[in-house]
């Protein structure tokens, strides 16, 4: 009698552990809008409040017609792709969650590897040339964002890393309601 019990019990309590896991999680994924990172609309990327100046950048970029996010983000294949949607979904929710992310958002150096080869994808028959052909790495490869920083999403967003001293927009004087300096 005492061994169905504890069966009894344990099978309660593991059920228990398996609903209040499956409420959460689904909550969770409901909550984060986790379905619409399944397919390739940019307002995905918005579900993070903090990716909204990239997105409004991208609906005034020059790509904005003919690209997603995903298409210069991810790579091409499918099975790459939703490893890296699943690796960046985990690190992003994770930093977001933690608020220990970078401002200006950078993309990591995975995400430049990614987004030089769509470049590279899109362009080729421009800039085969230019990028020796696809054989220069590191230093000698000539990165397609260092010229070209603003094309997916306008003014500068962190592609080319934290904004050097000349980029930097000087401090301009506020005025109060009465017209004078604070």
């Amino acid at each position: 009698m005492t061994n169905t019990r504890l069966f009894t019990g344990a099978l309660l309590a593991a059920g228990v552990s398996v609903g209040a896991f499956a409420g959460v999680g689904g909550f969770t994924f409901s909550y984060a809008s986790g379905a619409s990172y399944l397919r390739t609309a940019p307002e995905a990327c918005v579900n993070c409040h903090i990716m909204q100046p990239q997105y409004d950048a991208w609906q005034k970029g020059s790509h904005h017609a003919v690209a997603v996010c995903v298409d210069c983000h991810l790579p091409e294949a499918f099975i790459p792709k939703y490893l890296a949607k699943a690796e960046n979904g985990w690190r992003h929710g994770k930093m977001f969650t933690l608020q220990n992310f970078k401002e200006p958002i950078e993309v990591g150096a995975a995400g430049k590897e990614i987004l030089q080869a769509n470049c590279q994808r899109c362009h080729a028959p421009l800039v085969g040339d230019l990028t020796h052909g696809g054989t220069a790495t590191g230093k000698d490869e000539l990165r397609c964002v260092h010229c070209h920083r603003t094309v997916g999403h306008g003014a500068p967003t962190g592609l080319g890393g934290p904004l050097q001293a000349a980029e930097l927009i000087p401090h301009q004087p506020t005025t109060t309601t009465t017209g004078k300096t604070p």
